[in-house]
């Protein structure tokens, strides 16, 4: 009687059609990954102008071993590697496009401390004039509202009303850079010089005993809360020397006065805020390009037009 043979029919190339199915995948798979290498220039500029959106890339053509597109030559740089420079170029457009929106954020707070200030200052009442120009508030304060006559103590009246600043300036500190109390006096005869002493003497106590007063209430009580570093308050003395009034009886008391200028902090400059701009000049550094004091001269001489004395 003649065997069966075993196993069934035809099954012995079965395999294969597992093998073909593992090979179209293996190919969509490489397809798939060649197809990830390359960069469409629309959707490239898209990503670039959404980290700045004032960029405004040049045409170029990316094609395979172009030199001036995003990949190099292929004998230079493999397919599918960015170029170092465009990895550059795409970072540093990232970080202003980040610094930007910080800066814009500090620009609005020291808008909304103009503003609080400006509608604390109208319902006071109090002889005080305020005006803002380009990153800073300039307060004057005659010393009606603050001292008395040839005296540095100050009245109830100029506590009171530092009591309410300091809670505005304290909710705007991250975005302070400084805060600068000058003290002013007045020429008490049009023919003879005030004493130097005694001068210069009045207008730094008087611009002393603000900056202190402000620095207790602005300085933070615990971890918790918010404050202002002490070190972004600076007082100053000028004396008789920078009046904005002619000196007769009427327009004297304008000259005697405390003036307080609250800048902004400027994150676009490569020198640093103030104190970074202490300490580089206190070690030598370049301060060519600093302008932090240019507020303050600006606010100035723009008060002294028609002075006398």
């Amino acid at each position: 009687m003649k065997k069966k043979s075993g196993g069934g029919e035809g099954g012995g190339a079965n395999w294969m059609d597992t093998y073909g199915d593992m090979v179209t995948l293996l190919l969509c798979f490489f397809v798939l990954l060649y197809s990830m290498s390359t960069i469409d220039e629309n959707k490239w500029k898209a990503l670039v102008q959404s980290f700045n959106p004032n960029a405004t890339p040049s045409e170029t053509e990316i094609e395979a071993g172009d030199e001036h597109g995003p990949f190099a030559d292929p004998n230079e740089l493999e397919a599918g590697i960015m170029d170092p420079n465009m990895l550059k170029e795409l970072m540093e457009a990232a970080q202003e496009a980040s610094m930007a929106g910080q800066q814009g954020q500090v620009d609005k707070e020291i808008d909304q401390l103009y503003e609080q200030l400006k509608s604390l200052v109208e319902a006071s009442g109090a002889n005080i004039e305020i005006t803002k120009g380009d990153g800073y508030v300039f307060l004057s304060l005659v010393d009606t509202v603050f001292f008395y006559p040839d005296q540095y103590v100050m009245l109830p009246e100029g506590r009171e009303l530092l009591n309410q600043i300091a809670p505005i300036l304290k909710a705007a500190a991250p975005s302070i850079d400084e805060i600068r109390i000058s003290g002013h006096t007045a020429q008490g005869q049009d023919d003879a010089e005030n004493d130097p002493e005694g001068d210069r003497m009045l207008s730094a106590q008087r611009a002393a005993q603000v900056s202190y007063y402000l620095q207790q209430l602005c300085r933070p009580k615990d971890s918790s809360d918010q404050g202002l570093d002490p070190a972004r308050i600076v007082g100053q003395s000028f004396g008789q020397w920078r009046p904005i009034a002619a000196n007769d009886d009427e327009n004297r008391r304008r000259n005697r006065r405390v003036e307080m200028t609250i800048t902004g902090k400027d994150l676009g400059s490569k020198l640093g805020d103030a104190l970074e701009q202490y300490y580089t000049q206190r070690e030598g550094g370049s301060l060519k390009e600093d302008e932090s004091s240019a507020p303050a001269e600006s606010a100035g001489a723009a008060n002294q037009s028609g002075q006398e004395g």
